[in-house]
């Protein structure tokens, strides 16, 4: 009898499709360089190192996207509005931060449905976190 593959069977999250673990630490790891050197949004990070903030990043859109649960076991729910309310995010921060993402997101080279998928995503949070006027 011949094993069928398990990926016939059940079709791959976006996670896996995408290169799992690897490709969204890349992603994050780059959005962060950019953040760190940014006049606008580092004052954002409160600690020190940006390390945790990556961490938790990293963990929260691989679960998103199919990947481990470790951030809702860590975390619990997201609950991304209310932890960002501490911090004045306008269209300037909002822009920024798209901005960041944008190098990170083309330096993957995802296939263009991935990278269509994924930035449909993100500017559509970055929009939902805007709390301030200006």
């Amino acid at each position: 009898m011949t094993e069928i593959p398990r990926d016939t069977l059940q079709e791959q999250t976006f996670y896996e499709q995408v290169g799992g673990e690897e490709t969204f630490r890349r992603l994050v790891h780059r959005f962060y360089q950019g953040v760190a050197g940014d006049p606008l949004l580092r004052p954002m990070y409160p600690e020190e190192d940006l390390g945790p903030a990556e961490e938790r990043f990293t963990l929260f859109l691989m679960q998103y996207w199919g990947g481990p649960r470790t951030y809702g076991e860590q975390r619990g729910h997201p609950r991304l509005r209310m932890r960002h309310v501490p911090f004045r995010v306008d269209r300037a921060a909002h822009d920024a931060w798209l901005s960041h993402m944008r190098v990170a997101l083309d330096e993957l080279g995802l296939a263009p449905e991935h990278e269509r998928q994924l930035w449909d995503y993100l500017t559509y949070a970055a929009a939902s976190m805007v709390n301030t006027e200006g």
